[in-house]
């Protein structure tokens, strides 16, 4: 037996509305939190390896600064 889903739970957004909201938590985000999700989603798409090398070189570089 299914049960009924809750529908007034359920918001609807515009697209732009939701990239809006997006670019601005993003912009807003401390640059960790950013480096962690380039990190995880490269990670994600090409493998633990894709992420051993070259981008911690990327980040020396900007701490040597």
């Amino acid at each position: 037996m299914h049960e009924k889903m809750d529908k007034s739970s359920i918001v609807i957004a515009k697209r732009e509305e939701l990239y809006k909201k997006d670019d601005e938590y993003w912009r807003s985000a401390p640059i960790e939190e950013k480096l962690q999700t380039i990190t995880y989603l490269r990670e994600c798409f090409y493998g633990e390896e894709a992420t051993t090398g070259r981008i911690q070189r990327v980040h020396t570089m900007f701490k040597l600064k």
